[in-house]
C-alpha cells in the first residue's frame, strides 16, 4: 500500500528513471515513478525524492520503497521512502549521477525497462541463429551462397545457424552490407499527426503555422471536439482546423474571437502536408520546432514501421496472440479481421497503442494497390507523443528510439509463455532468458534499427471519386451509351453544378503549389513534374 495525498492505494512504485532535465548534481533529484497493479501500469508521476534517501539509482523496473506522495501537477510531486539499511553519502549520490550524465542517450535510459551499465550506452537487440536463417530465406540462398557474398565458408555460417557461434556485430554490419535490401526492407514515416494551439486561431494557423493558402480550405461550422468551426483542405477531413466562430459580445457589441486550435493531419494529410513541406524546404523536425515555438502541443503522433519485404505474416502474429505466445506491458490487445481481408492487433490502450495489421491485404479490398505488405504503427496520444518529440530533439535519434519502444513493450516468442512467467516487474526478463523469440518479429526490431526515415510527398487528388465512377457508375453510363442516351448524359455533366467542397477540391487538385512558398520554391527550383517519390527525412532533398 502507498499513501497518496492521504488517500491509501494498494499500488506498487516501480522506478522508470530520471527526468532528463533534472540531471544536474541535486539533493532533490526529479524521477519519475510508475504504478503497478495487478501488473499492469495505471499512473505514473514525476516526482522529487532525497537523493540519500534513494541511494543509488535502481535499474528500470526495479520497485522502489515510496511510502508516501504528495503534491500536484502544478505545484510538483514529492516522494517519501522508506528509510534503508545502507548509508549513502553526498558524494556517493554525486558520483552516481556524473556516471549517469555521461550517458548520451539519457531519454532513451528513462523509458527502457532494461538493465544498464552505467559506463556504457543502452543495450542493442540481440540476433540469433533463428533470425539469421530467416534471413538467408529470406534472400532465397543457401548456406554456400551466403558464405561466398559474405566472405566467409560455408562451415561459419553453419556454426552460426545452430548457435555453435555467437553472431558478433562485426558480422551483421558486413550482412547489412552485402544486402542493402535488407534495411530498405522497413522504412518509418508519421502517419498521423494532431496538435492543439491555445493562443491561435484557425485562419493563423493556415497563415502562420502551415503556410497553406488559405482560399484552398472550405470553411463550415462544426460541434466536433467542443470547438464550433472547421476548416477543411480542398473541403475533405485530410488535413483540417477547428477553432471557435468569432461571436458577437451581447455586452459590448464587439466581436470576439476565442484563442484555441487543433491541427489534425490524418494518415492520407501527413502524405499531402509531406508536399508543402517539400515547397517550403522544411521537414518534419523543421515543422515541429516551428510548432513549439507557437505553443504547439501533440495531442497523437503515429509512427509506422512499414514492412515492405513481408518479413511478417500477420497470420503467424495472430496465431501467437492466441496460443499466448507474446509478452506486452499492457494486458489488454484485441483482433480484428480474417485471413482473406487482412488481420489487425491492438496491443494496449491510450495513452499507447501498438498495432499490427496486413496493409496490403487491407488497401486491395478498398480497390488500391500499396508496395508495403504490413504495417506496425505505434499511436501515442498527449505526453507520450511530446516525450518522442524530447528524445528526438535531444539526441536526433527517432528511428533507433523508436524501434526501442516497440522492442520494449512488445515481444513474440517461438513457444507459448507460462502464465505464472506474465506476472510481476521482472517478467520480461526472464521470458527472454528462458523462451526464444520468434525470428520474424526479432528480425523485424533488428531492421528496424537500420531503416530510414522518409517522407513522401502527395498532391491532393480525386482518386477516391475516380474509383468510384469507375466500379459503380462506368457500367451504368455504358448502358446509357448503347442506348441513345450518351448526349445527354453530356449535356448534364456540362450543367452540373459543383459544391463548394467540389469546388476546393477541383482547385486543390489542379492547383501545382499549395503552399504560399513561393520564393522557396523558386529558390529551391522544385520540378513537380519530376517530383521524386520518396524523400530521407534526415538529408531532406535527397531522394532514395
Amino acid at each position: 500500500m502507498i499513501t497518496i495525498n492521504n488517500e491509501q492505494k494498494p499500488y506498487t512504485p516501480v522506478f522508470l528513471g530520471t527526468t532528463q532535465h533534472s540531471l544536474g548534481i541535486t539533493a532533490r533529484p526529479l524521477i519519475t515513478i510508475g504504478m503497478m497493479f495487478n501488473d499492469e501500469m495505471v499512473a505514473t508521476y514525476h516526482t522529487r525524492v532525497s537523493g540519500i534517501d534513494l541511494g543509488l539509482l535502481p535499474n528500470i523496473g526495479d520497485r522502489i520503497p515510496v511510502t508516501k506522495l504528495s503534491g500536484n501537477e502544478l505545484v510538483g510531486f514529492y516522494a517519501e521512502l522508506k528509510q534503508s539499511n545502507t548509508t549513502y553519502t553526498v558524494d556517493d549520490i554525486n558520483k552516481n549521477f556524473e556516471q549517469l550524465l555521461k550517458i548520451k542517450n539519457v531519454g532513451q535510459y528513462r523509458l527502457m525497462k532494461r538493465k544498464i551499465d552505467m559506463n556504457n550506452d543502452i543495450k542493442t537487440i540481440d540476433f540469433n541463429a533463428s533470425a539469421l536463417k530467416l534471413v538467408r530465406n529470406l534472400l532465397h540462398k543457401s548456406q554456400a551462397d551466403l558464405a561466398k557474398d559474405i566472405g566467409m565458408t560455408r562451415q561459419t555460417i553453419n556454426r552460426l545457424e545452430t548457435g555453435e557461434q555467437n553472431i558478433s556485430e562485426k558480422f551483421l554490419d558486413k550482412m547489412v552490407a552485402t544486402y542493402p535490401e535488407l534495411a530498405e526492407s522497413v522504412e518509418l514515416q508519421f502517419d498521423w499527426v494532431s496538435l492543439t494551439f491555445p493562443d491561435l486561431t484557425g485562419k493563423q494557423i493556415i497563415d502562420d503555422m502551415i503556410a497553406l493558402k488559405r482560399d484552398l480550405f472550405l470553411e463550415h461550422g462544426t460541434s466536433q471536439n467542443f470547438y464550433t468551426r472547421e476548416f477543411a483542405y480542398a473541403g475533405e477531413k485530410n488535413i483540417y482546423i477547428q477553432d471557435f466562430e468569432p461571436i458577437k459580445n451581447p455586452e459590448t457589441q464587439q466581436i470576439e474571437q476565442k484563442t484555441g486550435t487543433t491541427l489534425y493531419l490524418t494518415g492520407k494529410g501527413t502524405r499531402l502536408f509531406e508536399k508543402a513541406l517539400l515547397e517550403q524546404d522544411m521537414t518534419w523536425r523543421d515543422f515541429f520546432i516551428k510548432a513549439r515555438k507557437y505553443r504547439g502541443h501533440l495531442t497523437r503522433l503515429d509512427i509506422a514501421l512499414n514492412d515492405k519485404w513481408g518479413l511478417l505474416n500477420m497470420d503467424e502474429i495472430v496465431r501467437a496472440v492466441q496460443e499466448k505466445r507474446f509478452w506486452t506491458k499492457s494486458r489488454s490487445y484485441a483482433i480484428h479481421g480474417n485471413s482473406d481481408a487482412g488481420w489487425t492487433v491492438n496491443f494496449g490502450k491510450a495513452p499507447f497503442i501498438i498495432r499490427a495489421y496486413d496493409k496490403q491485404k487491407q488497401q486491395a479490398s478498398k480497390g488500391y494497390e500499396t508496395d508495403i505488405k504490413n504495417r506496425v504503427e505505434l499511436e501515442l496520444h498527449q505526453d507520450r507523443a511530446e516525450q518522442v518529440l524530447d528524445e528526438w530533439f535531444a539526441n536526433n535519434n527517432l528511428v533507433e528510439f523508436t524501434i526501442d519502444m516497440l522492442y520494449t513493450y512488445l515481444w513474440f516468442t517461438d513457444e507459448p509463455i507460462a502464465d505464472d512467467l506474465l506476472t510481476g516487474v521482472k517478467a520480461r526478463d526472464e521470458i527472454e532468458a528462458t523462451i526464444k523469440p520468434m525470428p520474424s518479429w526479432q528480425l523485424l526490431t533488428f531492421l528496424g534499427h537500420k531503416m530510414k526515415f522518409v517522407r513522401e510527398p502527395k498532391p491532393q487528388s480525386v482518386e477516391s471519386i475516380k474509383k468510384w465512377v469507375e466500379q459503380s457508375v462506368v457500367p451504368s453510363l455504358a448502358v446509357l451509351k448503347k442506348t441513345g442516351h450518351w448526349a445527354e448524359i453530356i449535356a448534364a455533366i456540362e450543367k452540373a453544378e459543383l459544391s463548394d467542397k467540389q469546388q476546393k477540391l477541383v482547385k486543390a487538385t489542379t492547383t501545382s503549389a499549395m503552399s504560399q512558398a513561393t520564393e522557396s520554391l523558386k529558390a529551391n527550383n522544385i520540378n513537380f513534374d519530376k517530383q521524386r517519390k520518396v524523400y530521407i527525412e534526415t538529408q531532406g532533398k535527397e531522394a532514395i
